[in-house]
């Protein structure tokens, strides 16, 4: 829908504020998935090229020197008569000699710096989009422990506790108020806006980002559609090939579900008017990007800004949409709407859904359901009651799910430093040059904050080491079964190591799934994440270590809404963290204490500030009801 390079229509009055017009942004890494594969293969391949290339001139310059020695030897018997016929021509043979090695180093110096500029134009890109760029490889190294003393004191503190009985306090959400509150944003409100009987025209979004990004594109979409008066164009999925994943509403999502959810409250249809698909939108003013709204936009710039060009062309399109609408000020039937298509319309499809109730059986080792998160996110794929195969008697394997944001990118962007020393500083930096260049550029404009600063501050990613010390402190015990969610972690093994070492019941989608199971999401990122959204969001315990990731954000809203006050979420504070493990001398009790204070802290029950999500925090009166 719209041509590039089409001149635009002039748009009616108001127009956006100029300061408003740039599109071009930072990288979000809260943003980042897999990434294309193939990439780092090139690019090796160049450099053994290079490396083949550069022995075969050593070869040569070895085959010349033992010609002009044997030479020289030959003569050796001689050297009287040379010196008396001509002296010149020792002087020349030596000189031609030195002349054909500073040829072969030049040569080889500019090949050099050809292939490597090859190779940085094919991983690289000047603008800093990120569709360009590759996979990092994950090179096993030697462990890395930052806080060895606190890391022994954790393993001596759990051999401790192993023969005590485990406190039921640890898989319990502390606060019993969160147990008045109960989900009711499909609940029919007489003051409902409801549908007009006529639409102002159509409203076409292609979300951008990954699976949770896009799950709040589409809500904040049902909202703006029911703000506007407009039929909503079932929403599509910008491919991108830092997602690589050519997946659209329908892959994921029960489509005809969504649409009956919503269907008295908003129209949604799945397709545009045959009449209106001809039309070049952008050359008609209808296209509408991230430069023509505000982030966190109110109610009222849709209404200024987006509903002239909807009288006026029936159609719009929001390219590239995400977080294009605010959270308040908001009328609460909107605010309604959002909830009731975040925790009631999006259903993921049934395969889906089956594969994710595998992934539950078999680290529960129970396969019937247990809570509301496991119907709405499971179907009917968790029987009523248990079988006999899966013992009723024992009763389900507790579980902890952990979302441990430590991937490469999260980690180069924070510009923070993880014990590594130069070598990690040295890669760090490479990847950051080739990745973010945007970022480079802004740090050579101006004072940069030390890495020692930033910790401090509680800007950077929890390592595994961190996490592991955190659920230790909090009393896990060693045999605690945990799920990890998300993808590579920097460093591989060697970084797990610490983490592993307190606790080696670590599982993955990758390891409870047969590679049959499997196959169908490879390649896939959105549905491997929908994966992780389920083993999440149904865990007894939900960790997470960076409180602004999607996924944490939103698998915290699901267990909030259909939790029932029996689905903790663990929320590191990274800042005063970072001041507790900056204490060198802490002992293990104080630790101990200060870690359930910080936890204890982030579980308390409150009403939603204004501003916050409402996905993250759906407990307000627009999307639950309070029983007293």
């Amino acid at each position: 829908m719209g041509k590039q390079g089409s001149p635009r229509s002039p748009r009616p009055e108001p127009q956006v504020d100029d300061d408003l017009s740039s599109g071009t942004k930072d990288y979000d890494p809260s943003n980042v998935g897999r990434r294309m594969p193939g990439g780092d293969n090139h690019l090796n391949s160049k450099m053994l090229f290079l490396h083949g290339l550069k022995n075969d001139h050593l070869h040569v310059v070895k085959s010349d020197s033992v010609k002009y020695g044997a030479c020289k030897g030959s003569f050796a018997g001689k050297k009287h008569l040379w010196l008396r016929k001509d002296v010149r021509s020792i002087v020349i043979v030596f000189a031609l000699m030195g002349f054909l090695l500073l040829l072969d180093s030049f040569l080889v110096s500019i090949f050099d710096s050809m292939v490597l500029q090859n190779s940085s134009t094919y991983v690289s890109n000047p603008l800093g989009f990120k569709e360009n760029r590759v996979p990092y490889v994950m090179k096993d190294k030697s462990p890395v422990h930052m806080y060895d003393r606190l890391l022994k004191l954790a393993k001596g503190a759990i051999e401790e506790k192993e023969l005590k009985p485990e406190s039921s306090t640890l898989w319990e959400e502390p606060y019993k108020q969160a147990a008045a509150w109960k989900p009711c944003a499909d609940r029919k409100v007489l003051t409902s806006l409801g549908k007009y009987k006529k639409s102002n025209g159509y409203i076409i979004v292609s979300a951008n980002g990954g699976l949770n990004q896009q799950r709040v594109a589409i809500c904040n979409a049902v909202a703006v559609a029911s703000l506007l008066n407009a039929t909503l164009v079932l929403p599509r999925f910008l491919y991108s090939n830092v997602w690589n994943d050519p997946s659209q509403f329908g892959d994921i999502y029960q489509d005809n579900y969504f649409i009956d959810v919503l269907k008295d409250e908003v129209n949604i249809i799945k397709e545009l008017p045959p009449r209106l698909k001809s039309l070049d939108l952008e050359a008609i003013g209808s296209l509408i990007t991230d430069a023509d709204l505000v982030k966190e936009a109110k109610p009222v710039d849709y209404i200024r800004t987006v509903l002239p060009l909807l009288l006026r062309n029936q159609v719009v399109h929001f390219l590239g949409y995400g977080n294009r609408l605010g959270f308040d000020p908001l009328p609460s039937e909107l605010q309604r709407l959002r909830c009731k298509c975040n925790f009631h319309a999006l259903k993921f499809l049934p395969e889906i859904q089956q594969v994710g109730s595998l992934l539950v059986r078999r680290i529960r080792k129970y396969d019937a359901a247990l809570s509301a998160l496991d119907k709405q996110l499971l179907g009917n794929f968790m029987q009523k009651a248990p079988s006999r195969v899966h013992g009723s008697a024992r009763g389900p394997s507790k579980y902890l799910a952990l979302h441990l944001r430590f991937e490469i990118d999260m980690v180069a962007y924070s510009l923070c430093e993880f014990g590594g020393g130069e070598s990690e500083r040295k890669e760090l930096q490479a990847y950051r040059e080739i990745h973010f260049p945007l970022l480079i550029k802004r740090l050579k404009n101006s004072n940069a904050v030390s890495p020692r600063k930033l910790r401090k501050l509680g800007r950077c990613p929890l390592t595994p080491e961190e996490a592991g010390l955190v659920l230790a402190g909090l009393g896990f015990k060693h045999g605690t079964y945990i799920y990890l969610a998300g993808s590579q972690i920097y460093g591989g093994s060697s970084r797990m190591n610490s983490f592993t070492s307190l606790y080696p019941n670590l599982v993955t989608k990758e390891t409870l799934l047969t590679p049959s199971e499997l196959a169908p999401f490879q390649n896939f990122s959105s549905k491997l994440a929908a994966l992780d959204f389920i083993a999440c969001a149904t865990a007894d315990v939900f960790a997470m270590t960076d409180s602004g990731s999607q996924l944490s954000s939103l698998v915290s809203g699901f267990r909030t809404y259909y939790g029932a006050g029996r689905a903790p979420t663990l929320r590191p504070n990274k800042k005063r963290l970072a001041a507790i493990l900056s204490e060198n001398s802490i002992g293990w009790n104080s630790f101990e204490d200060r870690v359930k204070k910080m936890i204890d802290e982030g579980q308390k029950v409150h009403v939603r500030r204004s501003g916050r999500s409402i996905y993250r925090q759906p407990r307000c009166p627009e999307c639950m009801c309070k029983s007293r």
